[in-house]
């Protein structure tokens, strides 16, 4: 298409047309016949959609631009895809592999801290592969904790370094807090290298580009995601370990192992997951999310439990309780109102993962448990 056809379709407001087009067919992955039609979970749904929207637009619009960087957060309380982390603070930024970039900063005293390149995109192919990687134990450090991160094709002579291929288009930071309340997240910023050009004002052709990726974002997204969930329900309230080729393939973390399933739950049952030996691991954590594999509002909610607030057993093991009311028990997790959903476990950075047990039990039978 020429560049005075994109400019006719967009003064007649054609591509919004076509914009909003595709984002009215997104509400299908919330009609699905396998998913639950209960009034709440649609509800959910539909402002699933709202929140990957508003993903999708700072992704693809907002901070677009590989030449001119900036970070944003592709998931935190009100945005979430894909059993989202609650104790995670991600940072997202575009890229290009053709250039070189720095990441600057100070390490802070967070948990866990990871870098890794990315190509693909759920709006196209709808997979994220890995293209390079590096995590704080890997960081070297200046004695005030300041460092620096080149992306790049070529290794630099020295320092910090993770790869970029031709077609890398994405750093993606974990930072994973054991205790928000005492733990200080790095602080970080990135630049483009090689160019010192102002940014251009935007003109129909990105506009136009940026507009179709976003819908393509929130309908691929919704419909990945509502695939792993249907998946998820021949294992109705077990948590087997994931695909884990699958979870790398779609942005995971390498040096995490994860499990997923599916939950529901009567009023006066709970579901108890188990294991009798935690692994020696930089950090783990349990969490709960809805059908759409958002994690339940951690804002008002105990939903999660980690290495840092969970309470072990005597030999080291731990049982975690999913009810809908208060057992009186250590490692409670609420639902939240909600009757099912989805949930996720994950070590990270264990030598060997250990297997979780679960079953459901009558609530006034956990007493007999202790």
């Amino acid at each position: 298409m020429t560049t005075e056809n994109i400019e006719q379709q967009v003064c007649s407001g054609q591509v919004w047309s076509d914009f909003c087009d595709q984002l009215k067919r997104s509400g299908e992955q919330i009609l699905r016949s396998e998913a639950p039609s209960d009034a709440h979970t649609r509800a959910e749904g539909f402002r699933y959609l709202t929140r990957l929207l508003r993903i999708a637009l700072e992704m693809h619009l907002e901070f677009a631009d590989p030449d001119f960087p900036g970070f944003f957060s592709p998931s935190h309380e009100t945005a979430k895809i894909g059993a989202d982390n609650p104790d995670n603070l991600y940072q997202y930024a575009r890229l290009n592999g053709q250039h070189q970039y720095r990441v600057s900063g100070r390490r802070g005293s967070v948990s866990y801290l990871s870098f890794g390149t990315q190509k693909g995109g759920y709006e196209s192919d709808g997979k994220m592969i890995q293209t390079g990687f590096i995590d704080a134990s890997q960081l070297q450090l200046e004695a005030d904790g300041s460092f620096e991160v080149i992306l790049s094709q070529e290794p630099p002579a020295k320092g910090n370094w993770v790869r970029l291929e031709p077609e890398s288009n994405a750093l993606i930071v974990r930072q994973t807090f054991l205790d928000r309340a005492s733990e200080q997240p790095a602080q970080l910023r990135i630049e483009r290298l090689d160019s010192r050009q102002q940014p251009e004002p935007l003109n129909a052709a990105r506009l136009q580009q940026s507009l179709g990726r976003a819908a393509s974002f929130v309908e691929n997204t919704a419909r990945l995601f509502a695939d792993w969930a249907e998946g998820y329900q021949a294992h109705t309230n077990g948590l087997p370990p994931a695909d884990q080729a699958l979870c790398q393939s779609v942005g995971g973390d390498p040096n995490i192992f994860y499990y997923h399933g599916y939950w529901e739950l009567a009023d006066d049952e709970a579901l108890l997951i188990e294991v009798d030996q935690v692994p020696d691991c930089d950090f783990w954590n349990l969490q709960i999310n809805n059908y759409w594999m958002e994690s339940l509002d951690y804002r008002h909610h105990r939903i999660c439990l980690n290495k840092h607030s969970a309470q072990l057993d005597k030999r080291g093991g731990v049982r975690l309780v999913l009810s809908h009311r208060d057992p009186g028990l250590p490692n409670w997790l609420e639902t939240a109102g909600h009757a099912n959903g989805t949930l996720c476990l994950r070590w990270v950075g264990a030598s060997q993962p250990v297997h979780p047990a679960t079953r459901v039990v009558k609530l006034n039978h956990l007493k007999e448990l202790q």
